[in-house]
């Protein structure tokens, strides 16, 4: 077992829309202060995020290997360094276990940031079960429940939450029924070489707007800086360190940082951000770990006596030629595919590029579904959600399970007419969930579409950010009526997209949007990165 030595991320920082740079005392990762005491003491907090169900290895690319790297309209650029093989369960457990070992475990805390078990064709499969029973092979201390973490209902959340050895705790979000938060205890206290660790753990704000509302039907969704506002004080005189483990994503978490007195550690998700080095911002440091079990964080808190005086980042990258996979959570995970192995192996398509998602850009793979859309169902334009999980396909074979990770919800095909006017409200909408006035109003990422070509300005007034908009290479027209393809998803409002759910002669279909897919990527048997990408065109300063 190699200890880390390994190519980071690059990273291309920007200033991260809200922060404050007269707040901002430190953005470097200093070395440890001297010991002046001799009762310093070492509290270690291994983080996950965004996991999205991936359990197994992937292979990193330099540019689009995630559904967040490689993108250009990030705050943040973030680029794997090297072509090669990178994370997977076992490997995730392989560097706790070690650092466990190297640290004492007794001066260990192991957290998850949410968007946890799903997303994937192995936990569709098993309704969640497969990821549940791979974390409690390493005995979680706590998950925050992010957006996606109620895609298979709220009753199979509940069960999930049943069958894990760790609680799934969100502060901010209320049971109806109960008028307390979910599953319990607002936040939980750990003692950790004599140290008190509170954790408080915050949901998704916005998470009805990110899936089937009716999957969290009997919940109520809090900002999180509101709770924390409530909590930390109380928190501050049951403990000597406090940690808010954030679904919220990068940008609100620095917000609260600033504005939230009493909070030592924010430990972020949702936003699939590697904070390396990390941040602090007056007296709050702020750390978060990517996504799909690439990166295992690691964050000292250095305290003199149970005072906390600096905070270390040592993010543990999962390359294969620095860790060796754990033998008993491999076995698992051969145990956990081996009923549903023909169906997670099928063959679909021979890839002859890198075909990618992107988050807030032009996304390759899903210019890639419009176009099988609009050439299946006679559209015009194809609409599918701007969302930011997901790996890329490599040149090479694809297999079922590889369409999954892109496409994992069950969403059925609609057809439907939308005027002009409705269509460039839908894209206007969809440069106000990117750049709100408001960063709480955050949700989603850029529209994807097919069929349609714009241009889209950010350095100009809300109502004009949408410009040159062109059907069949055709000035739009505001009253003319369009023939467009869409998921079921987005008739509900998803993303804040009220305009397609007012569109005309509406019809639902029964097939899949993921079954259709798969169907027309097998009778292409190739398939290569679309050539109409450049129909959206993005000013972004």
């Amino acid at each position: 077992m190699k200890k880390r030595s390994y190519l980071p991320l690059m990273m291309a920082p920007l200033l991260m829309a809200g922060a404050c740079t007269s707040t901002t005392t430190d953005t470097s990762t200093a070395e440890t202060t001297e010991a002046t005491n001799s009762d310093q003491k070492v509290i270690t907090i291994l983080h996950t995020n965004d996991m999205h169900g991936s359990y197994m290895p992937f292979k990193a690319v330099t540019d689009n290997a995630t559904a967040q790297t490689g993108d250009p309209g990030r705050d943040t650029l973030i680029n794997f360094s090297k072509e090669a093989e990178i994370g997977g369960y076992a490997y995730m457990a392989s560097a706790i276990k070690k650092v466990r070992e190297d640290k004492g475990a007794e001066n260990v805390l192991l957290l998850d940031g949410g968007d946890t078990f799903g997303d994937d064709q192995l936990a569709n499969l098993t309704k969640g079960e497969a990821m549940i029973r791979l974390m409690n092979t390493v005995n979680y201390d706590l998950m925050a429940l992010g957006n996606h973490d109620f895609d298979y209902s709220l009753e199979r959340t509940r069960e999930l939450e049943g069958l894990a050895n760790f609680p799934m705790r969100a502060a901010n979000i209320q049971d109806n029924q109960t008028g307390q938060p979910i599953f319990g205890e607002p936040y939980i206290i750990k003692e950790k070489n004599g140290v008190k660790v509170a954790i408080l753990p915050l949901g998704y704000r916005n998470t009805p707007k990110t899936g089937n509302p009716k999957n969290v039907e009997g919940l109520t969704f809090s900002i999180g800086q509101e709770v924390a506002q409530k909590y930390v004080p109380e928190l501050r005189q049951k403990a000597d360190i406090v940690v808010v483990l954030s679904h919220e994503g990068t940008a609100v978490d620095y917000k609260m940082a600033r504005e939230v007195e009493g909070i030592d550690v924010i430990i972020g998700a949702h936003s699939h951000d590697i904070i390396e080095p990390r941040k602090k911002i007056g007296d709050t440091y702020v750390v978060q770990a990517m996504s799909d079990a690439a990166v295992l964080g690691d964050t000292e808190l250095i305290l003199e006596g149970k005072k906390l005086v600096e905070v270390k980042d040592n993010y543990h990258w999962l390359w294969h030629d620095e860790w060796q996979p754990d033998a008993e959570v491999e076995a698992l995970v051969n145990e956990l595919r081996k009923p549903h192995l023909a169906k997670l192996q099928e063959p679909v398509v021979e890839s002859k590029d890198v075909i990618g998602r992107q988050y807030k850009s032009e996304s390759p793979f899903d210019r890639l579904v419009g176009n099988l859309l609009n050439e299946g169902y006679n559209g015009q334009v194809a609409i599918m959600p701007g969302v930011g999980y997901g790996i890329s396909f490599k040149p090479g074979p694809v297999t079922s399970e590889e369409v999954y990770k892109l496409l994992p919800h069950s969403s059925k095909i609609v057809t439907l007419n939308m005027t002009g006017a409705q269509l460039k409200q839908t894209l206007e909408q969809s440069a106000t969930n990117l750049k709100p006035g408001n960063k709480l109003d955050v949700v989603g990422g850029l529209i994807q579409t097919a069929g349609i070509a714009y241009s889209l300005d950010f350095t100009k007034p809300v109502g004009q950010r949408i410009s040159n908009v062109r059907i069949e290479d055709k000035p739009i027209s505001d009253s003319q009526s369009y023939r467009v393809v869409t998921h079921s998803g987005l008739l509900t409002g998803l993303h804040n997209y009220k305009e397609i759910g007012k569109g005309q002669n509406i019809k639902r279909t029964e097939k899949p949007l993921t079954e259709f897919i798969i169907e027309k990527l097998k009778e292409k048997k190739t398939v290569s990165k679309p050539d109409n990408l450049g129909e959206v065109s993005i000013t972004r300063k």
